[in-house]
């Protein structure tokens, strides 16, 4: 297996080069657990790695460790399955999430994607505004977004909610699945060619692992029986994997997320054009659309023409996204001041001494 086939684009070949004369190696994260990682090179050769004491030093924050998916440097140790990563090339696209918890911090759940399929159940999961949610965030990761919506053996009335998704998503392509009896499944293998990188985001049980096995043609994920009183399937992932399919390209599966807060909120006003088009005429150019005069985006809401669900999703992805914006500006004023405090220590030391 070559490079190319695991992804490797021209453009990471400068970062490369300098490592490559002082004899480091380069492969792809495959496989993460517990800060263990398994790398594959460019041949079918796995390597499991960690990171150097050197690196983890470096590293400020949970977003500078490596993800599945990741180009990283690394050296190995005596020509065993065993190494040591030096340094991480630069992502092209990044899938990120806010940590879980208080705790405001960027935590990078894959990299190096080009496709996001976005799986959501059309039983008993299905959930226009958590859809709304990925799509946001699968733009801000610099991947190309597909939906896909899975358990379609299940439903009644797949054309209507179709109809809703593609009410809010028309330019997005939309796949109807159902691995049961393969409906669809062929129409995903355009995504799946030599050298992209697929990756799968859903919540739990909504079939992500069901379709990675069909895709890859093997019984690589742990499946859970579905439950009859709501059709759900049982969440089984446990970490994130790439996994490499027979008809060419790799795709990423991703445990379900209890907890998925926005990290940057610079795709929200696009992935909300409707109700920017109304925002655009309201009578005041700061209007809150919450009562003020002249607002179209009451109007719109009461004669239908926006759905009122819909604003209150953008509304919460609004303010989610400016409370983490604030926190983050307060986190980096408060970096610049200890770093200050320490420059004006350090140079009163020197004083002292003279």
């Amino acid at each position: 297996m070559n490079l190319d086939l695991l992804g490797w684009r021209q453009e990471f070949d400068p970062y490369f080069y300098s490592y490559q004369q002082q004899g480091f190696q380069v492969g792809r994260v495959i496989e993460e657990q517990r800060n263990l990682y398994t790398i594959m090179m460019g041949t079918d050769t796995k390597v499991h790695v960690n990171v150097s004491g050197r690196f983890r030093y470096e590293a400020a924050n949970k977003r500078d460790f490596p993800v599945v998916g990741d180009w990283v440097i690394y050296r190995q140790v005596n020509q065993e399955e065993k190494g040591v990563i030096h340094s991480i090339l630069p992502r092209f696209s990044k899938f990120s999430r806010k940590s879980a918890g208080n705790t405001t911090e960027e935590q990078v759940l894959a990299a190096n994607i080009d496709t996001v399929f976005l799986v959501n159940s059309l039983i008993n999961d299905f959930n226009l505004r958590r859809l709304e949610r990925y799509l946001v965030m699968a733009r801000e990761s610099g991947a190309n977004p597909v939906i896909v919506l899975s358990k379609a053996d299940l439903c009644d009335d797949v054309e209507h909610k179709i109809s809703l998704v593609q009410q809010f998503a028309p330019a997005i392509p939309t796949h109807v699945i159902s691995v049961v009896n393969r409906q669809g499944i062929e129409a995903l293998d355009v995504y799946c060619q030599p050298g992209q990188t697929i990756a799968m985001l859903g919540s739990s049980g909504v079939g992500k692992s069901t379709l990675m096995n069909c895709l890859s043609e093997q019984d690589i994920m742990a499946v859970g029986a579905v439950r009859a009183h709501d059709g759900l399937g049982k969440h089984t992932t446990t970490h994130r994997q790439l996994v490499m399919l027979p008809r060419g390209g790799m795709i990423i599966d991703t445990p379900g997320m209890r907890e998925l807060q926005l990290w940057t909120n610079k795709q929200v006003d696009y992935n909300f054009q409707d109700v920017q088009s109304f925002a655009v005429r309201c009578k005041y150019r700061d209007c809150l659309h919450q009562g003020e005069a002249g607002c179209e985006v009451e109007r719109a809401i009461q004669s239908g023409q926006l759905s009122a669900e819909r604003f209150k999703s953008y509304m919460k992805l609004q303010k989610e996204s400016q409370h983490l914006e604030r926190k983050e500006n307060e986190r980096e004023q408060l970096k610049q001041k200890v770093k200050m405090k320490k420059l004006f220590q350090s140079i009163d030391r020197k004083r002292k001494r003279f």
